[in-house]
């Protein structure tokens, strides 16, 4: 496993981000792990996030200009970390939210940050992708943009999972939307990481039953 991979693992369990368990994520899917992204609660730690999305995002765009877009609630603080950790390497992108209710005063609108004008290209940082339920809310929310195409999304894990299809949820997603999403590592490096300590046998365990039923073929 390549370092930064191995890395981000440990951060994500220190962080008390990784979790294993009984938990239902939003496709409704009952899961022994979860990616919680909320339990990261420090500048420290936000700022490590940040950093780990900027590699990724160098990485895979190289020094692409593009608008980041953070879904609510969890994806509004990746979109400022990513984005303030682009600016220190030199690429600075706006970036932009979504409330979960549309405002009717003040400056109104759905959107908080920077709009998108048409032409320009979206960069969706989001946590995790299971089914693919968060990513299609967030196309339809942004389809309300005139003439803004979305260009790429990263995520923490890529759960491995399948979608609607035998496919997995990040493959379906990519081919509906005809873009990439790339994530930082994926359910069996969790799972290479977990095998070294014997400690964590059941979650492994548990990890494998639950893939031989859902994962992607």
């Amino acid at each position: 496993m390549e370092g930064y991979k191995r890395e981000f693992i440990q951060f994500l369990e220190n962080a008390g981000v990784l979790k294993f368990g009984d938990f239902t994520a939003k496709s409704g899917r009952k899961i022994p792990y979860f990616i919680n992204a909320g339990e990261i609660k420090t500048g420290e730690n936000i700022a490590k996030l940040g950093e780990f999305y900027a590699k990724a995002y160098f990485e895979k765009m190289g020094k692409k200009n593009a608008v980041l877009y953070g879904p609510a609630y969890k994806g509004i603080s990746i979109a400022v970390s990513a984005s303030v950790a682009l600016a220190k390497e030199g690429l600075n992108l706006p970036f932009f939210f979504n409330r979960k209710e549309i405002k009717d005063h003040g400056e109104g609108g759905v959107f908080v940050g920077y709009v998108p004008k048409a032409g320009e290209e979206v960069v969706i940082v989001e946590d995790v992708i299971t089914a693919g339920t968060a990513i299609r809310e967030s196309m339809d929310i942004l389809s309300h943009l005139d003439g803004v195409k979305v260009a790429a999304t990263f995520v923490m894990v890529d759960r491995k999972e399948k979608g609607k299809t035998e496919k997995s949820a990040m493959a379906e997603v990519g081919e509906e939307f005809g873009f990439p999403v790339y994530s930082v590592v994926d359910v069996y490096d969790i799972i290479e990481y977990l095998e070294e300590d014997p400690k964590n046998t059941e979650n492994v365990e548990r990890i494998k039953n639950y893939l031989a039923i859902n994962g992607a073929k």
